[in-house]
Formats: structure tokens, sequence, C-alpha cells
């Protein structure tokens, strides 16, 4: 069996590291070099970084912090927010990101991921899919959950895979910053369908939200946020809790 992986997401603006609850009502959790060591230090799987108020003007400044965070880390990190050219995912691979994410530039130009995957590898490519539940289709949005789009999660995902995604990062919107679990049904629907990883993102809250997202939702992965910037769920507790259960975990 494949191992699960446990990934803290550092939400960045202005440098420093933010959470909010259902894309709003943001605070500040801390720096992010020092979180990102520290996690790496508990036992993290991998890091997702993501400039959520991403600008042109401030793409260089987030390079140079990215370069910052690889000197301290010796795991895996994705980072992403704003990034719609090659020239942006050039310059945060550069800067030693791993794998770098991408959601609204694709959505609003698709040929992105295939223009990504073929120069840099499609192990690489995160395609984050921000969705939100209503009238029971999943609906996509881009802005930062701010604007609604025309396409559904399970087919924005299929065509991702096809045009070279080698990850999806979900994120229900209703259920981030609630920590009352996981969106199970369609963590577990593209996890079945997809040849591809799932991230499973909104809603962990307790050691079981994890269990369940793993065996009911079927995801590789799991990211989370406030539970472990504020303390709530230390990572090295969260995987023996997981290993105890019969997860695979990396301890």
């Amino acid at each position: 069996m494949l191992t699960k992986r446990i990934i803290p997401c550092l939400d960045i603006r202005d440098g420093k590291t933010v959470k909010g609850v259902n894309f709003v009502n943001i605070r500040e959790a801390g720096d992010p070099v020092e979180l990102g060591a520290a996690y790496a230090e508990q036992g993290a799987d991998e890091l997702v970084f993501l400039d959520i108020t991403a600008t042109i003007e401030g793409r260089n400044a987030f390079a140079e912090l990215v370069k910052e965070i690889a000197a301290e880390l010796n795991i895996p990190f994705t980072v992403g927010g704003g990034i719609s050219s090659e020239k942006d995912v050039s310059l945060l691979l550069e800067a030693g990101a791993d794998k770098i994410s991408i959601n609204s530039a694709a959505v609003i130009e698709p040929g992105l991921i295939d223009r990504i995957a073929k120069n840099f590898g499609s192990q690489c490519v995160v395609l984050a899919i921000d969705t939100r539940f209503d009238r029971n289709l999943w609906q996509v949005y881009v802005h930062g959950g701010r604007t609604p789009t025309e396409r559904y999660a399970p087919e924005w995902a299929k065509e991702a895979v096809e045009r070279g995604a080698g990850e999806i990062l979900l994120t229900s919107m209703n259920h981030d910053g609630t920590k009352n679990g996981f969106a199970l049904d369609i963590t577990k629907e593209l996890s079945r369908s997809l040849p591809i990883p799932v991230i499973a993102s909104g809603g962990a809250g307790t050691e079981e939200h994890f269990y369940d997202v793993f065996t009911k939702g079927e995801a590789d992965a799991a990211l989370a946020a406030s539970i472990f910037h504020f303390g709530e769920i230390p990572i090295p507790d969260l995987k023996k809790y997981l290993h105890e259960k019969h997860i695979t975990v990396r301890l």
C-alpha cells in the first residue's frame, strides 16, 4: 500500500503565514520559513506554500522567500498563487520549489497545463481545484474562491490529467476552515476516477477526519492548515494515531 502523506499548507500574505475560514476572516499564523522548518522536523511529508495575494509586482519577492524556504527544508514543497506563465514556473523552480500549483490561470487558459508539463514535466504540475457544492454539483471557482465558473470538478480534473497534470489538490470551499471534516464524496469520486494522486483539502479538525479521508475518501494525501499552525494536532501524534489505525504513513 502506498504511503499516505500529511501536508501542512501555509497561505502567505505579505511574507507572513495567514489562515481564514471559508476563504475569509484572515488572521496571522507566523513566519513561513520557521513554520516550514518546524513542520519538516515534526515529520510532515511535504509542504504547500500559497501566495494568496500574488501580484505581478510580488512575484520576485515570493521567489526570494522560496529561496529562503528551500535553504531550510529537507522535504519536497509546492508553491502556488497567481502563477500564470512558464516564466513564473521557471522562476519558482529555480528558486528551489519541487512542484508548482496552478489554479485560476489554468481554468482561464487550459493550454497552460500542457505547456508546463511539456517544458518542466508532469511530476511538478499540481492542479489546484477550488470547488463549492451547490445544486447537487461541484462547481469550480477561481480568483481565490471569489468567482464561479462554468466548469465542474470531476470533468475539469479529468481534462487536467489528459493535459499533463501530475497531481490534483482538491479544496472543498464548503468545508474549508470549518474543522467539520473533509468532503469525502467528491474526494472519493476523483481518487477512484483519476490515474494520478489526489490531495484532499478543506475541513480537517480531528485525527479521525484524516482517517476518514484516507479510507472513505481514498485520498493519497491530506492537507491542512490551522490545526497545525495553532498546535491543535501535532503531526507526530497524528501519524502515530494513523499508524495504529493501520494507515501506512512515514514515521
